[in-house]
């Protein structure tokens, strides 16, 4: 999902949900010596086991489930109806039986009697225009005999005929579903109409069958809007029909392009796979021309194929300007309408700089799309395909950097945003600090002051509990400033960069959990953060150092200053002493000064006189109160 500019960083105070009490008690306690427990104490993280391993690595045991789609849909632009059949083949890779699948069904958000639209939340705000039926889901067979099924909310249960075998035993089923794209929605998908046509983006559209793993056995939390989705791999075959005067952009690789594109867009399209810069595959002056689309009556259906990929998106408009350029492999391609000019001549150049970054910075692009496609979303991301808006060139490059850079979490690191947002937000956001350094050459845009309220939620609340600016502040801003602090000031950026580098490749096409990350991260970094975790992510705490006392005898003998740490969370001491000759000198403790005790003393040696002391004179610490940061000399 799109998130503010990373400038956001530096924003106000986050205020605590009420839902969320503190636990406090001890830790406004006068500095002294530590109790047995404290911020340096291990992380109470699950067992190691032969399924995820002490190291954060997958263990020999590990496993994961795979479900497989073969998907015919149509769209009515008129009725905007969507109507689909789809056969769904699942491998039971667990080794239990199963006796059941659980299937999403999330336009079912939109119904007003669902969870959602009842709370409030997530897509429910704003809603609709007019009420919606959710998904009619109907003719649930195998082979075709009929099978029961219930619907609760936007989850369906599907009984299945005998019991999936553990180990790799398999089931295929055949169902249809059909829903209208309402006129209004507030996130994900929907419908904009433009000078020439009206753009459809269509996405978290089809029955999804929902993950089964080792950590909750069917993952059925309910769709309310704001936590995204966990899903798992799979391999897609999805034929789209439209009418012929529109262009079609999806998640995969297009089969039929000669059924669907004129010759000479097809040779534009040859042109532009070797290319480094943009290609015009349909013009702005052949939107409309009767010979920009193949002859021919009735509709067209375009026909792609995606390999291991979570879920499966596409766009549809007979309004879509449409060019692309070459990055190895990879296709780049953007689909805009006129409206959208001059700003969005330059997504392709933007999207194909920002997959090269992150090719170099942290791991190859896995896919061979890349897909960037202005509509009424305003920022969401799926596997080789992203939604963005954006009026002018920091603003787009801003979304699409982001959005693109979820093809590397959680696409391709495929963690469960229902429980873990920060994963994929918070890291996205991390990496896109870089992006947009390196694009448009500024200085890193992050820093320490996103925490200066006090009692903060914790970022590992899951999405869905929080409030619209929670969710910005924790899960995107808190956790991209923590990894950004992480990088710069405590391991420095060789060191990190391998521990990054190692979680993204341990974890390629794979599941995660929050242990799994810190654990890899201090594996590969060689270092033990317990307390960077606990106080960052795990906690809602706060830091406060403070000088608390300088003190230099008559006759300018060395002086000793005393800092205090007054909150929970610790972090390395760096402070500047400015003397009497206006000469400094400064130093950088490690967070482990803190090990035994809240109050540390530092003798300056040097018989200078003294005149000023100053914690963390670059700012880039969250502490929530700098007035006690600075110490001066009484005149």
């Amino acid at each position: 999902m799109h998130s503010a500019p990373l400038s956001v960083l530096f924003l106000s105070p986050l205020l605590a949900s009420p839902l969320f009490a503190q636990e406090r008690d001890n830790w406004n306690r006068a500095p002294g010596p530590r109790p047995d427990r404290t911020i340096f104490s291990p992380l109470d993280l699950p067992a190691p086991s032969r399924l995820r391993t002490g190291s954060g690595a997958p263990g020999p045991d590990y496993w994961q489930q795979q479900v497989d789609y073969d998907i015919a849909v149509s769209l009515d632009p008129e009725s905007r109806r969507i109507r689909g059949q789809e056969r769904i083949t699942y491998t039971n890779n667990s080794p239990e039986p199963l006796d059941y699948i659980w299937v999403h069904l999330e336009q079912n958000l939109l119904r007003a009697d669902s969870i959602g639209s009842l709370i409030g939340g997530g897509l429910a705000v704003g809603g609709p225009t007019e009420g919606s039926d959710g998904v009619l889901l109907s003719d649930v067979t195998a082979n075709g005999a009929p099978l029961a099924f219930v619907v609760y909310d936007t989850m369906a249960r599907i009984e299945v005929p005998q019991p999936i075998a553990a180990g790799g035993g398999k089931f295929a089923c055949d169902l249809r579903f059909e829903f209208t794209i309402p006129e209004k929605v507030f996130r994900r998908y929907g419908l904009q109409k433009v000078k020439k046509g009206t753009i459809f983006e269509i996405a978290q559209w089809f029955p999804a069958v929902a993950v089964y793993d080792d950590v909750h056995g069917w993952n059925t939390l309910p769709y309310l809007g704001t936590g995204e989705f966990y899903t798992n791999f799979g391999n897609f075959d999805v034929r789209i029909t439209v009418p012929r005067d529109h262009l079609v952009v999806a998640t995969g690789v297009l089969q039929n392009e000669a059924e669907v594109f004129t010759a000479e867009q097809r040779a534009r399209l040859l042109q532009a796979k070797d290319s480094e810069e943009t290609v015009i595959i349909r013009g702005k002056d052949e939107v409309g021309a009767a010979d920009s689309r193949p002859a021919g009556e009735g509709p067209l259906t375009w026909h792609f194929r995606a390999e291991h990929v979570r879920t499966f998106a596409w766009a549809s408009s007979e309004a879509f300007i449409l060019d692309a350029a070459g990055l190895g492999d990879t296709l780049v391609q953007s689909a805009y309408p006129e409206d959208e000019l001059p700003t969005w001549s330059k997504s392709t150049h933007m999207l194909r700089s920002a997959i090269a970054g992150y090719n170099k910075r942290w791991f190859p692009y896995p896919y061979p799309r890349a897909t960037n496609v202005a509509g009424v979303e305003g920022g969401m991301e799926y596997p080789m395909i992203i939604f963005c808006r954006g009026r002018n060139e920091r603003g787009l490059y801003g979304v699409t950097t982001h959005e693109i850079g979820h093809n590397w979490f959680p696409m391709l690191v495929n963690t469960d945003e229902r429980r873990h947002a920060w994963m994929d937000e918070g890291f996205n956001t991390f990496i896109n600090i870089y992006s947009e350094e390196e694009f448009f050459g500024d200085a890193p845009r992050a820093g320490g002051r996103v925490m200066r309220g006090r009692a903060m939620v914790p970022i590992m609340t899951a999405a869905d509990q929080l409030d619209g600016m929670q969710l910005g502040m924790l899960q995107y801003m808190k956790t991209g400033a923590g990894l950004f602090l992480l990088r710069e000031r405590i391991l420095g950026p060789e060191r990190f960069d391998f521990a990054f580098r190692t979680y993204i490749r341990r974890w390629a096409f794979k599941s995660p959990q929050p242990a799994d990350f810190f654990r890899t991260m201090e594996d590969a970094a060689g270092a033990d953060l317990a307390w960077f975790w606990r106080g960052w992510f795990v906690e809602g705490a706060n830091l406060d150092q403070a000088v608390d006392e300088v003190r230099q005898p008559k006759g300018r003998a060395p002086g000793m200053v005393t800092f205090t740490n007054r909150e929970r969370m610790v972090m390395p001491l760096d402070f500047l002493v400015t003397f009497a000759d206006e000469t400094t000198e400064t130093q950088s403790l490690p967070v482990q000064v803190w090990f035994t005790s809240d109050r540390v003393q530092r003798r300056i040696a040097t018989k200078k006189e003294i005149v000023r002391v100053e914690i963390d004179p670059k700012k880039v610490l969250p502490d929530i109160s700098r007035a006690n940061n600075r110490w001066v000399k009484p005149e």
